[in-house]
């Protein structure tokens, strides 16, 4: 076959292209070929293809998104936002912290141990592209119904996955979630965070600059998996068929990617490189276009150059595929034997592939002859924009009216007890340390908190106790019922899982999951998740720093909940006055904060008890979260708590079951005047959190309280072994237990 150059390209403007096997639209061709001012090369329309497809070029969100920016509240720490690799703050002391949430959905339910794995090895090397050392990961996941035979594929396959990479790595894995939704059947969701420490001057970004500088491929060799991998895959809707695209994940090697580290690190001390962008999603396609972009010239490659592991791959495919370990440097010329020996040093194959330019192009040569010359900024950050039209679905209406508040409730105490025994014990609520057992939380030795605490949190300084503190939070069905409320509580929520440990709230990065965008009640989701999120972000101070959009997440009509998942990474000066989640001290006083109301729409009790979904969700109150983190940061940095646990699924029983299992002792609990038992136990109203006060710090608790508005109620003692909700049930800490930690393994055995 003859090759495809720029130079046939002009004399064969007829030629049929499989533009629409590319994932392209007819009109996107169109464009491309006023772009050129001709057809594409075969290389070229590869490059287009996976560059403007939805997961890469975000055409669908980004006239959303841009609320992100608009809306961006002021904040001194943050020091590079969104549009880098990942986002950036500044903790204190000279330190900066990276973080970024994103997707790996599609590859994980094609193939879960893969498609996992390298959803790990993603997400770090964008942090390690900031010239950050990645610190720890984190793992948010949603998984169909617990007790359906694909589940039972799926999930092993993704938590080893993820445990493997991790472990190999040596990066301790520090929190997440686990949700069981039949709405995630055929579309599980596998978000992966990654958390890196740097010094200020240490920051890199992805840019080209400086002609004669060099382009420098190093790391592991080009296959042929992966080739339009989570470009593609993450583009297009599933239908009802069993996997099969398995040639389109990617497969990891973690001790490759251990060396690249290692390599990089160095490389960073070095002071080697002028810009740096790690190869994911789109490969090379993406790491030349967008280094070219961003800079300040053009760039010439020559791409027979790469080192391959499959010799019979063609240009396109080489520029396709998503082979993982592997980045991309730009160095001046004088330093790349330096680059080039700590690269042999590491066991980490370099190879100078191209160099910047003074042009405003980017070309790309196949033995000597010119496969590609386009503008870069038309494929990595000028492809198409779609106002996609969005409807709020008819069916809306009928949902919110169908109120959880209305279902039958128990009728005794005997029945209560039942309830809060089923609804502990039910697959969302039960312990996930089956789970988190197979990853090593405490490698390198600076986890101070991880899962099942409110939030993982690490030192960033051995000799000053500085620290971060980092949550995720979702809940997919709280925005199917109301998609604005529903991430505002998912922020809100992650907000106070972070100041529940004693950390400051600063930034957050966001992975919004949700099905096809070409449905207009799909978007309406969309648009009014991203606006509520937008304000909410606004109204408590924390920039979003960056994130990812997973869209087409679903199994023919059938879509996904909307589920906008919420990192908020804090701050905290000494790691040592954190504050657990445990009960472990008998005497202490139990504090409820926050307001109780009768709100159990979207609850863990209406799916549990009701198998129901309806009504509305929490009431949000941004003011009442923003004041509810102060006094928590302030409690906790004073010494005037001990234990402290955000109520949130499952109610104030499920955090009461949660502290006192994870300390040990047990409570005596008096339901205040007033209030139902039931509504107070199983309510999910926001804004609330159950702490743990030393008799001797209760009045100057309940005084700072007082003084700042906060409501606080004192609803029992830390005693014994047993939770005592007096006048209603007895249930021991040993019942608990059992009922808490078996639900996982025998589902899973």
């Amino acid at each position: 076959m003859t090759l495809d150059t720029v130079k046939h390209a002009n004399e064969t403007p007829d030629v049929d292209q499989p533009w629409a096997e590319l994932g392209l639209k007819q009109d996107e061709y169109e464009r491309i070929r006023t772009i050129l001012g001709r057809r594409p090369t075969g290389a070229e329309l590869a490059m287009y293809s996976v560059m403007w497809s939805e997961h890469c070029s975000y055409k669908s969100s980004k006239v959303h998104l841009r609320q992100f920016g608009e809306k961006a509240p002021e904040n001194d720490a943050l020091l590079v936002g969104i549009g880098e690799n990942a986002g950036v703050v500044d903790v204190g002391q000279g330190y900066a912290v990276t973080f970024k949430v994103e997707s790996h959905n599609h590859p994980s339910y094609i193939e879960p141990y893969q498609g996992a794995a390298t959803g790990v090895g993603g997400i770090v090397r964008d942090i390690l592209a900031m010239g950050a050392r990645p610190v720890a990961v984190m793992d948010p996941l949603r998984f169909g119904a617990a007790d359906h035979p694909d589940t039972k594929r799926v999930l092993p396959g993704v938590v080893a996955g993820i445990g493997g990479y991790g472990n190999c790595l040596g990066l301790p894995n520090i929190g997440g979630e686990v949700v069981f939704d039949a709405c995630y059947q055929g579309n599980p969701l596998v978000n992966a965070l990654c958390v890196g420490v740097m010094k200020h001057e240490d920051i890199h970004l992805a840019k080209a600059s400086g002609a004669g500088n060099k382009v420098i491929l190093y790391g592991a060799r080009t296959g042929g998996d992966g080739i339009g991998g989570v470009s593609v895959l993450a583009s297009e809707t599933f239908d009802d068929s069993k996997p099969t695209k398995r040639p389109a994940v990617q497969v990891g090697d973690p001790f490759q990617e251990k060396l690249l580290i290692e390599c990089t690190l160095e490389i960073f001390r070095e002071d080697l490189v002028d810009g740096i962008q790690d190869l994911g999603g789109a490969g090379l396609s993406c790491a030349t276009s967008e280094l070219a972009s961003a800079g300040s010239g053009g760039m010439r490659v020559e791409l027979d150059r790469v080192h391959l592991r499959d010799a019979t791959l063609s240009p396109e495919e080489i520029l396709m595929s998503e082979s993982q370990e592997r980045m991309c440097a730009i160095v001046e010329p004088g330093k790349v034997d330096r680059f080039l020996e700590i690269c042999e040093k590491w066991d980490v194959i370099a190879t100078v592939i191209g160099e910047v330019t003074d042009g405003e192009r980017l070309e790309i040569f196949w033995h000597g002859e010119q496969i590609v010359d386009v503008p870069p900024r038309t494929v990595a950050h000028e492809g198409p924009v779609y106002e996609r039209p969005y409807a709020r679905p008819d069916w809306q209406d009928a949902l919110q009216a169908d109120d959880a508040n209305k279902l039958a409730r128990p009728q005794s105490p005997e029945e209560l007890r039942a309830q809060v025994l089923k609804v502990i014990s039910s697959p969302n609520q039960a312990s996930k340390s089956w789970i988190t057992d197979q990853y090593d939380r405490f490698v390198q030795g600076n986890t101070v908190l991880a899962q099942p605490e409110d939030s993982g949190m690490v030192r960033v300084d051995e000799d000053t106790d500085l620290g971060v503190a980092v949550a995720t939070d979702g809940n997919g069905r709280y925005a199917k019922l109301d998609p604005y409320a529903g991430a505002q509580l998912a922020l809100a929520e992650s907000y106070r899982n972070v100041a529940a440990t004693g950390a400051r709230p600063l930034a957050i990065s966001n992975c919004l999951n949700f099905g096809s965008p070409e449905d207009p009640a799909v978007m309406w989701q969309f648009a009014e998740a991203t606006r509520g999120l937008a304000d909410g972000c606004l109204a408590l101070g924390t920039p979003v720093t960056g994130g990812n959009v997973s869209l087409y997440n679903q199994t023919g009509e059938t879509a996904i909940h909307p589920t906008p998942v919420v990192a908020v990474l804090g701050v905290i000066d000494d790691v040592n006055r954190r504050t657990p989640m445990a009960f472990s001290d008998e005497g202490h006083l139990l504090y409820l904060l926050g307001d109780t109301k009768e709100e159990l729409g979207g609850s863990a009790w209406s799916q549990v008890i009701h198998d129901h979904l309806g009504g509305l969700p929490p009431a949000v109150d941004l003011d009442r979260e923003k004041l509810l983190g102060e006094i928590l940061i302030s409690a906790s940095r004073d010494g005037m708590v001990d234990a402290a646990h955000d109520l949130s699924d499952g109610g104030l029983i499920q955090a009461l079951v949660e502290s006192c299992l994870r300390g040990g002792k047990g409570a005596r609990i008096v339901v205040p005047d007033g209030l139902d038992a039931f509504v107070f136990l199983f309510s999910e109203s926001a804004g609330r959190a159950v702490v743990a006060v030393p008799r001797s710090e209760e009045l100057r608790f309940t005084d700072m309280c007082g003084a700042r508005g906060l409501p606080a109620t004192r609803i029992g003692v830390v005693d014994g072994e047993e939770i005592d909700v007096q006048g209603q049930f007895v249930l021991p800490l040993a019942e608990l237990r059992t009922a808490h930690e078996a639900t996982i393994p025998a589902l899973l055995a």
